[in-house]
């Protein structure tokens, strides 16, 4: 997860292909589609990408009291079945001088296209949309280019 220090360079900067900040806290499909773009990582970043809620498109913050509630409402996104195959995040909650903030780290995903709803979600630039044709052939390729053969596959005798 972030550190504080750089959670704010990446507030004080533009929104871009892995940052996106809203100050909706009941926006679930909104989310839903965020951490499905993150999760695909189209241009091939292979960095988390990071939804944060409580601040403006300009970086301020907007006053938000992070609840426990709000936690564990992002984290249930990942598992409600509606984002498939399931990303690896991370929820925190960061108090910083004007507000709290919300922040969901995704992790690129080793098995895209990650689909939300049934529909491919990808980030181009500070835009969220769906994915053409072409966008989720790259994505598949990538898939298909992680896929090791079953010799090819680590063995773990203890576990």
């Amino acid at each position: 997860m972030l550190t504080q220090d750089q959670l704010e360079v990446l507030l004080s900067d533009l929104e871009s292909d892995r940052v996106e900040r809203t100050t909706s806290t009941s926006k679930t499909d909104k989310f839903g589609e965020a951490m499905c773009a993150f999760a695909n990582d189209l241009p091939g970043h292979g960095e988390p990408g990071y939804l944060m809620i409580g601040a403006d498109d300009d970086g301020t913050l907007s006053g938000l009291t992070v609840t426990d509630a709000l936690l564990k409402n992002l984290a249930a996104i990942r598992a409600d079945g509606n984002l498939l195959p399931q990303p690896a995040i991370n929820v925190a909650r960061f108090a910083l001088q004007g507000g709290e903030l919300a922040v969901v780290e995704v992790l690129p995903s080793d098995l895209p296209p990650v689909r939300y709803k049934g529909r491919v979600w990808v980030r181009v630039g500070p835009r969220r949309g769906i994915a053409n044709e072409q966008d989720e052939r790259i994505l598949s390729e990538r898939r298909v280019a992680r896929a090791r053969s079953f010799d090819a596959r680590v063995t773990c005798f203890r576990c």
